[in-house]
């Protein structure tokens, strides 16, 4: 709410019923709706049409992504089956050239060890176990000759089955690995089983170089979901994987799910046959499209900036056109009234005339008449109340001569005479203006305490635009002031060019919200009383005459306007005779203060 009070335009909240030529609010509104729809729907359009296209080629790469897993699975699928496939053939080779007798023949089985590390390498231990299931021959690091296999579940499979490749484990070795047994069997010869052990660094390797992707990567697992080989997201051997293969994903169907950390992947599993092992591919096809994720949101962000730099330029240019809109109004509200409250002013002047001409005959011939019966009492000496007569036909004319001099003084500042500069004495003019206020002052007990400096001399200036002047402000102090209450009138010179008359009173004062627009047409402080447009006609009315007004004032404390005027006009106001066209009251953050009629 603070913001919007900063940068709400002047118009926003404007109630005056005389001011309601337009609906702002509307025009306004009407104005930002139809600048945005037409200035961002291209936008709109072309963002749409842009996501649209981005989308379809987002959805392409995710396919082309979970392509490139299924052809990586089918890969490693291979890959994994060839290095099986190749120990398997090879022990199946050293069977069938080979006999029984040489295979327990402890120095040939030593070469025949020897060449399969050369070979193929991960190669441990050999050995060859007979058909009583003890093992007769043994090359390795541990003492496992003699040994009797005959209750290992393997052993019988082997028997039945001809090959047998375990699962991976550590066993009293403490290492990976897993073992590859067939059968050895030739005629004549009772059947006995070859076993040998090897070592899963090798087909680590293998699965690695495999993956080329920093995120994906490749392992093993068997039909439980125990993992074969190690796995940097989901753990070394022997952990288990969230995911367990099943008849579905043996099919190399690649499927999304998510990872430990949250994020999704996509999985392909796919069944090593012959083996207990399933390959497993795993990549997160986030990490892939981090580009074209990047790519979305300089995209959204773009768009985002230029939609607010849109609505700022179409704010700026519709509360700019409105406002201008407003102010014309405003000056046109103004003229009309000025135009309105001249005219009036020119009636009641019309009006006044009459009706002080039609008090001067009577009063004339009151006048003649008490002169008349004072030239009768002259001549005659017998009267006998002379004396006294005489004296109550003085106070008769004493009191005409008032009538006449109210009546003069009315005329003199009713009368629509043309602008005229002339030698002005502020006091004289002070205490004419006064004399239109004394009764109601004399009335209320209101004291009004004059101040006029010695030094103080005659200006140019037209009388009846000051008379209007001082007779506004003077009127409002008497308003603000209470019954009993004190006004003081001050002048002199504020410099050597400039003349200062100030009016000061102890009235109520004005409030800080209001200093700010007292000068403004049509503001009043005195409810259904006030027309707004006293201070303001005043404003104008100085300034046309090249001087200023200033305004101190505070609630409780009084108010007091400080009338600055040029002890001569300038050259062009001099010449012309014309204190110039009417001058606009200053806008609502004008700095000044006071009362307003």
């Amino acid at each position: 709410m603070g913001l919007w009070r900063k940068i709400k335009p002047a118009f926003w909240d404007r109630r005056d019923s005389r001011l309601e030529l337009l609906n702002y609010r509307r025009l306004w509104r009407t104005t930002f709706v139809s600048a945005v729809v037409v200035t961002l729907m291209p936008l709109v359009l072309l963002t749409a049409v842009n996501f649209y296209q981005f989308e379809q080629q987002y959805q392409l790469q995710r396919n082309e992504i979970a392509s490139q897993t299924q052809r990586l699975l089918v890969k490693a699928r291979v890959q994994a089956a060839d290095f099986l496939d190749s120990r398997k053939a090879a022990l199946t080779f050293v069977n069938m050239d080979n006999s029984a007798e040489q295979l327990a023949d402890q120095d040939r089985l030593a070469v025949i060890f020897s060449r399969l590390r050369q070979s193929f390498g991960g190669v441990v231990d050999l050995g060859l176990i007979d058909a009583q299931g003890v093992q007769q021959a043994y090359v390795g690091p541990y003492a496992l000759r003699g040994r009797n296999y005959t209750d290992q579940e393997w052993y019988q499979v082997v028997l039945i089955r001809g090959v047998y490749i375990s699962d991976v484990f550590l066993g009293h070795r403490n290492f990976p690995h897993f073992v590859i047994a067939v059968r050895h069997e030739q005629d004549g010869e009772n059947p006995s089983v070859l076993r040998a052990t090897i070592d899963t660094g090798r087909l680590n390797v293998l699965l690695r170089a495999i993956d080329q992707q920093s995120t994906g990567e490749v392992f093993l697992v068997n039909q439980d979901g125990v993992l074969q080989t190690p796995s940097l997201r989901f753990g070394g051997v022997l952990s288990r994987f969230p995911l367990r293969p099943t008849a579905a994903r043996l099919a190399q169907v690649v499927e999304e799910f998510k990872d430990p950390s949250g994020k999704a992947a996509l999985v392909g599993m796919a069944e090593i046959e012959g083996t207990p092992f399933a390959v497993v591919v795993v990549s997160q096809p986030k990490a892939l499209l981090a580009k074209w994720d990047l790519l979305r949101i300089n995209v959204i962000v773009m768009v985002l900036v230029s939609v607010m730099a849109i609505l700022a330029v179409v704010w700026w240019g519709s509360t700019n056109l409105v406002s201008r809109i407003y102010e014309a109004d405003l000056r046109r509200a103004q003229m009309l009234h000025e135009v309105e409250y001249t005219n009036k002013l020119a009636s009641i002047g019309r009006l006044a005339a009459g009706v002080a001409h039609e008090i001067n005959n009577p009063v004339a011939i009151i006048n003649e008449k008490v002169g008349l019966m004072k030239d009768l009492l002259a001549v005659s000496d017998d009267f006998a109340h002379r004396d006294k007569f005489l004296k109550q036909a003085a106070v008769i004319q004493d009191s005409v001569k008032r009538v006449s001099d109210i009546t003069h003084r009315l005329l003199g500042f009713a009368r629509h005479l043309p602008v005229k500069y002339e030698q002005i004495h502020l006091e004289a003019l002070l205490r004419e203006v006064l004399g239109f206020l004394g009764r109601e002052a004399q009335y209320r007990n209101v004291t009004i305490d004059m101040d006029i400096h010695d030094d103080l001399t005659a200006i140019e200036a037209d009388k009846g635009q000051l008379q209007q002047v001082f007779l506004n402000i003077i009127n409002n102090a008497m308003a603000a002031v209470a019954d009993g209450g004190r006004i003081a009138i001050a002048a002199g010179l504020d410099d050597a060019r400039h003349v200062a008359v100030t009016v000061s009173d102890d009235g109520v004062g004005i409030p800080p919200e209001d200093l700010k627009r007292i000068f403004e047409p049509f503001f009043s402080t005195k409810g259904e009383r006030g027309t707004g447009l006293g201070l303001s006609i005043t404003y104008g009315i100085v300034r046309k005459l090249g001087g200023r007004i200033e305004v101190s004032s505070a609630p409780g404390e009084g108010t007091t306007f400080k009338i600055v005027l040029p002890l001569k006009q300038d050259g062009d106001r001099a010449g012309t005779g014309q204190a110039g066209g009417p001058e606009r009251a200053p806008a609502a953050n004008t700095p000044t203060k006071g009362d307003n009629e």
